[in-house]
């Protein structure tokens, strides 16, 4: 059996459905006797008397749900889905929203995505309002993104890990604190009637070393839990979870559960202080799993306490001396309806935490969440394999400038129930809606692939961000843009014209964002021969008796400034003309501002050195069409005449 204590740590104990009060006659003392076991949270032994109903042949919906929670809760998923398949399919309508979500939980556990997505589509058709509903509407390529994410971490499974359960790995001085209820002497015997096995401690290991991992100090364990441990870097004052056992009382709430406390202790003359509880926990509501901001100024933790979105929810809240502020909920970006917990603050602020409400494999992910300006933080990004995997994945903490750090899970495979596995990340990790801006190169006539391209990325203000070279088959890869964003990517090679395009990107989070770009083959320069023919412009119009640069015309000038930049030694007489309206000498005039103007243009905005143009106005003296005094012509036929021209004199 998997152990699950941790799940009592997590937080993941909720009030659960009240119980029926007429069961099968025969066997409803042992049934009464199961749901009081099951209220104070005995798993173990209440399952073990739902099973012989079943067995026994009876059945109810409320019997299915207490067989699937009992499973659930102690992080054993695929026997879960067993029991919350039963309830669906045999009670469908009447079933609790929640359920869906723990079936579809625990059929991913199993790999089975398609099905859990299935199931999913009902839980929002029950409850659209729900966050993790909501996430699953707005993101069912999920799976697609969590690949994307993937392989940013190397993991090694540690020799310290017991047949038992370790977990909640924090950094203390050179060395590793974690919890574990490990066997072995000098430990408590307690049994726990959650899970049948021992209460856990705090234990410290040098890593890399073949040192035995030993109790931390008497000081700060007791005969209950203790677990998920923060340290200040000089290593004087720590944050730690127990059980509430305040002055060596035993207390629970007025359900008679024993719940969760923070307490602080500090170490003086070497010793430890005895340990005070903080003066935000309560009898009532759990408070637990302590993580520090890098200043030392805020202290982050999971707590059930009324007013959060869900089963258990991140706060944090200001160290003031030897006092505390008020506590503040992390917000609904990054809370949800289910499990948000277990949270750590690396040193450049990156909020990471554990969740089953946002989109994961399964059970617990990890994901991280980047810090905002205001010092709040943003939308929390899945952080992948092999780090997340379909079972529960948790207590992740990382030293962000080695790339070094240590998290817990309890997959296949380990030594025990939970094991801690340290990892060296690799590439950091996406906390930003992005996508990725690929494409291909290809030749406009033949439509074959072109490769050693150069491929430019610009951003709005048309500055360079990224630039890479088309491979054999004509593909480029830009990396990551930002959402909601504008850019554009530009294509140039030796004997082809430049091609490029303009792109928005969405508010999705997208890996396949595709670009195409097409380079038309140049022609061979010809002297006498014009750009418009070689370049394939459009026609650089003026208004009517205008001579300023129209932002039409400006995208052609861009053309002409590219290829005499591809061409340092090209140089062109630029021809200017009108059509026929007004007086010979007023159109000789106009075409001549024109003429400065569109030569300015080339000079001052594409730096193109003025030895290298020639050119005037010629007014009305070279029409293209009939149009001249006294004929009548449309205002398009007009317009053809107010043209510029770039006649290639020396190559």
């Amino acid at each position: 059996m998997k152990n699950n204590m941790r799940h009592k740590l997590q937080l993941v104990v909720v009030i659960f459905l009240m119980i029926t009060t007429v069961f099968f006659a025969q066997d409803d003392k042992k049934v009464k006797k199961a749901d009081r076991e099951f209220d104070q949270y005995a798993f173990v032994d209440s399952r073990d008397i739902y099973l012989k109903v079943v067995e026994a042949g009876y059945a109810s919906q409320d019997l299915y749900q207490r067989l699937g929670d009992s499973y659930y809760f102690n992080a054993e998923l695929p026997s879960a889905a067993k029991w919350y398949g039963l309830l669906v399919e045999s009670y469908g309508d009447s079933v609790d929203s929640e359920y869906y979500f723990r079936y579809a939980q625990s059929l991913k556990s199993l790999k089975q995505y398609a099905a859990s997505d299935r199931i999913m589509d009902q839980f929002f058709a029950k409850n659209p309002n729900d966050k993790r509903a909501q996430f699953f509407q707005n993101e069912k390529n999920y799976l697609a993104l969590i690949e994307m994410q993937s392989g940013r971490f190397e993991l090694t499974p540690l020799e310290i890990n017991s047949e038992l359960s370790d977990f909640a790995p924090s950094f203390y001085q050179g060395s590793l604190v974690f919890a574990s209820n490990r066997k072995g002497k000098g430990v408590s015997k307690n049994i726990h009637e959650w899970n049948n096995q021992p209460f856990l401690d705090l234990y410290v290991v040098s890593p890399g070393e073949d040192n035995e991992a030993t109790r931390l100090t008497k000081k700060l364990n007791t005969k209950y839990h203790e677990s998920t441990a923060a340290f200040t870097k000089d290593g004087n004052t720590v944050y730690f979870t127990r059980n509430n056992y305040t002055h060596k009382q035993y207390q629970e709430d007025s359900k008679g559960t024993n719940l969760l406390k923070l307490y602080r202790s500090k170490r003086v003359d070497g010793k430890w202080s005895e340990p005070e509880e903080l003066p935000f926990n309560s009898n009532e509501y759990s408070v637990a799993h302590p993580a520090l901001s890098p200043d030392e100024k805020t202290l982050y933790f999971a707590s059930d306490m009324p007013g959060g979105s869900g089963l258990s929810d991140l706060y944090k809240v200001s160290i003031e001396g030897d006092g505390f502020g008020t506590p503040q909920n992390l917000g609904n970006v990054i809370n949800t309806e289910g499990r948000e917990t277990f949270p750590f603050i690396a040193q450049n602020g990156d909020l990471y935490f554990s969740s089953d409400g946002h989109l994961g494999l399964g059970g617990l992910d990890v994901f991280v969440s980047e810090q905002k300006q205001d010092g709040g933080y943003g939308e929390g990004y899945n952080i992948g394999e092999p780090v997340n995997s379909s079972a529960d994945d948790f207590t992740f903490i990382i030293n962000s400038t080695s790339g070094l750090g240590y998290f817990a899970s309890n997959r296949e495979g380990g030594m025990g129930s939970d094991d801690i596995y340290s990892f060296k990340q690799i590439e950091a990790p996406i906390k930003n809606c992005v996508q990725t801006a690929r494409g291909t190169v290809r030749d406009k006539d033949t439509d074959e692939v072109i490769e050693n391209a150069t491929v430019l990325l610009l951003d709005e203000n048309n500055n360079v961000i990224n630039e890479t070279i088309s491979a054999i088959d004509g593909t480029f890869n830009l990396g990551q843009v930002d959402c909601n964003s504008r850019y554009s990517v530009r294509a140039r090679k030796e004997k082809y014209d430049p091609d490029e395009k303009s792109f928005v990107t969405s508010d999705a989070f997208d890996a396949n964002l595709k670009l195409s770009l097409y380079l038309n083959p140049q022609a061979e320069l010809t002297i006498g021969e014009d750009l418009n023919k070689i370049l394939d412009l459009n026609p650089i119009y003026f208004d009517l008796d205008e001579s300023y640069i129209r932002p039409d015309a400006e995208i052609e000038l861009q053309k002409v400034i590219a290829l005499m930049k591809q061409y340092p030694k090209l140089k062109i007489d630029v021809r200017s003309h009108t059509d026929s309206r007004n007086t010979h000498e007023y159109n000789m005039k106009l075409s001549q501002r024109r003429n400065v103007a569109t030569m300015a243009y080339l000079i001052e905005k594409g730096g193109i050195s003025p030895g290298r143009l020639t050119g005037r106005g010629y007014g009305e003296t070279q029409l293209v069409n009939g149009c001249a005094d006294g004929i009548e012509c449309s205002e398009e036929m007009h317009q053809l005449n107010r043209r510029s021209e770039f006649i290639i004199v020396e190559k």
